[in-house]
């Protein structure tokens, strides 16, 4: 009988044991357990500001060489790769009918000016006949006055007069007609001859050949390309920029870039530009960075690596980069107070080559922050300080 109430003990406390060893393992390692965390103090240091971002190759000035009206392409003159100049032949349209409408039009052209040399040989005479009618009109009027001729001899000298004025108005008249059709020739001979022109498709700029969308006998529209050209001397980097690491961005920093092709080589280059509108979507800024000297058989599209290097900073408010949270929309912080754990919005500036990132506003000096974490935090969350989040032994 005792025997079996040693067993039954000793299954009891058995039981109890596991009982105590599972509440012991729940609470230290099972969802029940403090979050490990490792903590880092606010602190003022000197902060060497470091930007990155990924860059793609691009031309400042791009043309895209093509006829104002739509017609057949009649030879293309040059190819992808070509060095051509300001002003050089690259393609030609076909011309059509238009060679024999400029002829049409030059021919109207030149019996207009005959007929403006006809119309101002005509108002000459009726001049001439002007001035001799006046002239006898005055002299029979004279002789009239006198007596020595009648009043109807003066009334038809006058009228001739007047048939000599009207001969000369029809005739200024017809020579400003004549002169008006001739400018209205003019004009459609030039317009002809500048659509003329058009179809010889000219370089506007010193540049090279990028790409040959229309080949001979293609058919395109006004507007459309047939060559596309870049000016060589203008090739910069488009930079894009993470919005929240991109304090401290600014025209004239220096830059190293790091093109893909050239793996080894670093080249010198500058910010040129910062565009004024976002990309909304990736939340990036874009700025432009220059060469300081730009290398030859660079390719445009090509992938780069920038690295930029702002001012330092001296005595920044400062923390681990890995501190930041994104919570609710903003960023913050979850700060270690006595007991608790609180999230604070924080406004972050420049980021470090160290990892760490200058505070702005939100946080003070001393402040104990949560750098990692072993999963997310709330405010409700109990949390274990340890040095590292690393199991032991690795």
């Amino acid at each position: 009988m005792s025997i079996s109430i040693s067993r039954r003990s000793a299954f009891i406390l058995a039981g109890v044991a596991l009982l105590l060893a599972f509440i012991w393992v729940v609470a230290r390692s099972g969802p029940l357990a403090p979050v490990r965390v490792t903590v880092a103090q606010v602190a003022r240091a000197d902060l060497a500001p470091l930007l990155f971002g990924i860059g793609v190759v691009e031309a400042r000035r791009s043309y895209l060489v093509g006829p104002t009206t739509a017609g057949r392409v009649r030879r293309v003159a040059v190819d992808v790769g070509d060095r051509v100049q300001a002003g050089q032949l690259l393609a030609e349209m076909d011309p059509v009918d238009l060679d024999q409408r400029l002829a049409a039009t030059s021919a109207a052209a030149n019996r207009a000016q005959s007929a403006v040399d006809t119309a101002a040989a005509q108002l000459a005479d009726s001049i001439a006949r002007r001035e001799v009618a006046a002239a006898n009109a005055r002299r029979y009027e004279d002789l009239g006055q006198k007596g020595f001729v009648s009043s109807s001899v003066t009334e038809g000298k006058a009228q001739e007069l007047k048939s000599a004025a009207a001969q000369f108005a029809s005739a200024d008249a017809a020579l400003a007609g004549a002169r008006q059709d001739l400018a209205r020739l003019n004009a459609e001979r030039d317009g002809a001859q500048q659509q003329r022109s058009n179809l010889r498709l000219l370089a506007p700029a010193d540049g090279v050949v990028t790409a040959r969308d229309a080949e001979p006998g293609s058919t395109v529209v006004a507007g459309q390309a047939v060559l596309r050209l870049v000016a060589a001397d203008s090739l910069w980097v488009k930079l894009r920029l993470d919005q929240n690491r991109s304090a401290g961005l600014q025209v004239g920093l220096p830059a190293e870039i790091a093109l893909r092709s050239r793996p080894g080589q670093v080249l010198s280059g500058k910010v040129a530009r910062i565009e004024m509108l976002s990309d909304s979507v990736t939340e990036e800024r874009i700025a432009q960075v220059a060469f300081d000297t730009p290398p030859r058989d660079i390719s445009v599209g090509e992938m780069s690596e920038i690295t930029l290097r702002p001012p330092p900073v001296k005595q920044a408010l400062t923390l681990p980069n890995a501190a930041l949270r994104l919570r609710g929309g903003k960023t913050g912080v979850w700060v270690h107070l006595a007991d608790k754990l609180g999230f604070v919005a924080v406004k972050a500036g420049t980021s470090g080559a160290d990892g760490k990132v200058q505070i702005l506003e939100g946080l003070k000096e001393g402040d104990a922050v949560i750098v990692h974490s072993e999963r997310d935090l709330s405010e409700d969350s109990r949390i274990k300080v340890v040095s590292t989040l690393a199991p032991a032994g690795s």
